[in-house]
């Protein structure tokens, strides 16, 4: 059953042998561009917890989606998860494309922060015809050393509790203030949905089993990506530091670099209002 909420809606829909949970808005149509969100990684992360404020902001002049990956929120679980990190990678990217074959996408723009940008950049490699411009929002990908933070996120399961989640969340922003005093509110939430067992099940097997080498995207396929870029990146960024969009930008040939400085890993929450202005700008052709 399809739900409701102010212009967003929620349902579930076939994608391969698993059911996706689906975020969808605005108006489809000849004329309307679908613009595809794809969130990034943390404990209990889904398409709502990433894009929820900003989703509403496009609806009226784009058709806009944002699944839960494979692995994570409330997209089915799988019983016997991937036991490598290439696996994984390579289940996201056929859910997205049987996703749009199954909602009748024929094309669309990606927004990808984080863990959603290293899917959008092998969604490039895989079907690029499939896919016109794109965002990449404190996005891996890119060459970088792991950072304690990251460190911390991928080892989160082996010892969750509210605390350690709690400085967790607040390690993605430079100033926990722009969450305007809802950090808890939010750790209850992400925390409750990450300890279902098959939630936290996804993700110990996707993190035990997984390196930064299985998400690489080699210089020479990056060349070879014709696609408008938008990079977006927090100078802050404690998870994926900025040496990931600076290293990308040397490579995509068709690409730009946006650094808000006084922001972390959340570009959309710490920079909503400049980020919504940047994306449809981007969108509509006037960036």
């Amino acid at each position: 059953m399809a739900v409701k909420t102010e212009s967003i809606e929620t349902r579930m829909i076939q994608t391969g042998e698993y059911k996706t949970f689906v975020m969808e808005g605005g108006k489809r149509g000849a004329e309307t561009e679908t613009l595809l969100f794809l969130h990034g990684s943390g404990p209990g992360v889904s398409g709502k917890s990433n894009w929820q404020k900003v989703l509403p902001e496009f609806t009226a002049n784009f058709h806009v989606v944002a699944p839960d990956m494979f692995g994570f929120g409330r997209t089915e679980h799988p019983e016997n998860p991937p036991t490598n990190g290439v696996v994984w990678l390579r289940e996201r990217v056929d859910q997205i494309i049987n996703l749009m074959d199954e909602m009748e996408i024929e094309k669309a723009n990606l927004v990808g922060n984080s863990l959603g940008g290293v899917i959008s950049l092998h969604l490039l490699m895989h079907a690029p015809e499939r896919f016109g411009k794109v965002i990449l929002m404190g996005a891996g990908g890119g060459y970088f050393e792991p950072t304690p933070e990251l460190m911390k996120l991928q080892n989160f399961h082996k010892d969750p509790n509210p605390k350690a989640f709690e400085n967790l969340l607040s390690w993605f922003l430079y100033d926990e203030s722009a969450l305007e005093g809802d950090l808890k509110g939010i750790v209850e939430e992400r925390l409750e949905l990450f300890m279902q067992p098959e939630v936290r099940r996804s993700y110990e097997a996707t993190f035990t089993g997984a390196t930064l080498a299985d998400l690489a995207v080699p210089p020479s396929a990056f060349k070879k990506m014709d696609h408008e870029f938008l990079m977006i990146h927090g100078k802050e960024d404690r998870f994926v530091p900025l040496e990931s969009s600076l290293y990308m930008l040397d490579y995509l040939e068709n690409s730009q670099l946006h650094v808000f400085k006084r922001c972390g890993h959340w570009a959309q929450v710490e920079q909503k209002d400049r980020f919504i202005k940047l994306a449809k700008d981007f969108f509509t052709g006037e960036l």
